[in-house]
């Protein structure tokens, strides 16, 4: 319960700063993710009420933007390439491997919460495709070999 009363507030507070604002919605969404990590379900009526719209309007830019997420990420999200380049040098066979490795989709988090799953369109490593990043952390040429070994490394670590 002081979770979410937490929670609310941070929202809250985010959404007086900023209601008043021009186009207030996308800045008011992306602090309340940066803040928080997603935007959940219970700030949709507080959001929607401070700019005077609909849920329906607030939830369907948070459904349009892939970007934002509904659920609580992992504890590391990995941001797997989909541009061009990577596509061409075999980033679907990798996708399968990792979705198949992690047993989650896009969008997706892990059971266990480690782990979350984004697809991102271009790393700027086009040279060194297929790319991924986790955290801070690039990785060029990713096969499903070095995959299992960055992971396997980081669930030791934890």
């Amino acid at each position: 319960m002081t979770e979410t009363v937490s929670m609310l507030s941070i929202v809250k507070e985010i959404t007086s700063a900023l209601k008043d604002k021009p186009g207030a919605l996308l800045p008011i969404l992306h602090d309340i993710q940066n803040a928080l990590g997603y935007i959940p379900a219970d700030s949709i009526p507080m959001i929607a009420s401070e700019l005077n719209l609909s849920r329906a309007e607030v939830h369907g830019v948070i459904s349009f933007y892939h970007y934002f997420r509904e659920t609580p990420p992992g504890k590391q999200t990995i941001h797997l390439c989909r541009a061009e380049s990577c596509q061409a040098m075999g980033s679907k066979l990798l996708e399968d491997h990792v979705k198949a490795k992690l047993g989650i989709d896009f969008h997706e988090t892990t059971a266990d919460g480690r782990f979350s799953l984004e697809p991102v369109y271009c790393l700027g490593l086009c040279s060194c495709s297929p790319s991924m990043q986790i955290g801070n952390d690039v990785y060029g040429r990713v096969s499903n070999e070095s995959f299992d070994g960055v992971i396997g490394e980081m669930e030791a670590l934890s």
